[in-house]
């Protein structure tokens, strides 16, 4: 049988199952496996393990110091190993009534399926098995060991992640590991992606007074934490995009020249961005072409992602605020380290008169990057064509 024969019979597998795989998205996408309300965790994790049995994978649920891992393996022809790494975690779906159909239940429109999770990253655990299946009906093997590596926080930042990985070195070991990126453009083009950003976030918080009081009363006289921690705040970057904490650039890998000519053919996708968030420009005047590509890839960021305090229902209600938070995650790039800049972070905030700002580290994870030139990226770059 000659390979066009064998992708033809993997093509025709899909398409006579793509209901059967629609149908176990749904499973998959009414679980509501929160991780950052620890909702359904378990649960998910359940129906992930008898999803892989179901398709020939031997699984099993591994406990963390956080939210269980199922592991995975099939045999396979060869002797190389090739690593799936996935999460069956989602974000909250808040706020709700911006959805136009439940959130948790898989919904048909217009020719695309909406759910959270149904693209990250509950569409892709589907996806791997739905290929598995196909390949091991057309060669009626698969072609290679496979193993999969599903985790319930990577949208908390994957804070068991690290400690999981130090302690099942040999169980996980690999040749090669594909995560959920990747996938056509909307030039119609197949697109790899050969690292990501790492991650730092933390909650920022400070209390000054034991309780809220009334701002006509403590206006004038009493400190008032939502100012305290948006002064805080204002410290850490300026107008032009620049982070100003101490050290926080002396890690960070050069751009090289190999960079930037990847850089360089990649589609400028700046107006579809635009399109979709109803932007009218971007941050430093940035309008498509190699700095924006290259910024998108290889600056760091930090980016406040939720402020509360005080009173924030219908109407007025003149309070000064004894608390307030704030959520702020670190977007980092090779070679930064995530603990290095919470240390650098609490060192500038005590230097700026902050140390009443509390630091609460919600996790991190690496920056990673695989060499345009690995072997293994030039047989992914095969399959995409």
């Amino acid at each position: 049988m000659t390979d066009k024969d064998t992708l033809a019979q993997i093509d025709q597998y899909i398409y006579d199952h793509v209901d059967d795989f629609v149908d176990a998205l749904a499973r998959l996408c009414a679980v509501p496996s929160v991780s950052a309300q620890g909702a359904s965790i378990d649960e998910g994790a359940d129906l992930v393990a008898r999803m892989l049995g179901e398709h020939g994978i031997e699984a099993q649920i591994m406990p963390t110091a956080g939210h269980p891992v199922v592991f995975g393996r099939g045999a396979g022809r060869s002797d190389k190993t090739l690593l799936f790494y996935l999460h069956y975690d989602v974000q909250p779906p808040e706020p709700v009534e911006l959805w136009d159909s439940p959130p948790f239940e898989l919904t048909r429109r217009d020719g695309n399926l909406y759910a959270r999770g149904s693209a990250d990253d509950k569409g892709h655990i589907v996806a791997r098995l739905a290929a598995l299946s196909a390949v091991r009906h057309a060669l009626g093997e698969l072609p290679c060991h496979v193993k999969f590596v599903v985790e319930g926080e990577e949208e908390l930042g994957s804070p068991s992640m690290n400690a999981y990985i130090d302690q099942n070195k040999d169980l996980l070991a690999a040749d090669g590991c594909i995560w959920e990126f990747g996938g056509v453009n909307h030039e119609g083009q197949p697109s790899q992606a050969l690292g990501m950003r790492g991650i730092c976030y933390v909650e920022l918080s400070v209390k000054t007074a034991t309780r809220d009081a009334h701002s006509g009363l403590g206006g004038t006289l009493f400190p008032n934490a939502a100012w305290r921690l948006i002064w805080a705040l204002n410290t850490l970057k300026d107008q032009d995009e620049r982070l100003l904490i101490p050290g926080f650039y002396d890690d960070v890998r050069p751009v090289d020249e190999v960079d930037l000519e990847y850089l360089s053919r990649l589609p400028d996708d700046s107006y579809t961005m635009k399109e979709m968030y109803g932007l009218d420009g971007f941050l430093q005047g940035l309008s498509g072409g190699l700095d924006f590509e290259r910024t998108a890839v290889f600056e760091p960021s930090c980016t406040i992602c939720g402020l509360t305090s005080g009173y924030q229902g219908p109407g007025s209600k003149t309070v000064l605020p004894a608390e307030a938070r704030a959520k702020v995650d670190f977007r980092l790039v090779p070679d930064q380290n995530p603990e290095d800049i919470l240390k650098k972070l609490r060192a500038h905030l005590d230097q700026q008169g902050f140390q009443d700002i509390d630091i609460e580290y919600n996790g991190g994870t690496r920056p990673a990057r695989t060499r345009p030139d690995h072997p293994f990226v030039a047989l992914s770059n095969r399959a995409a064509e």
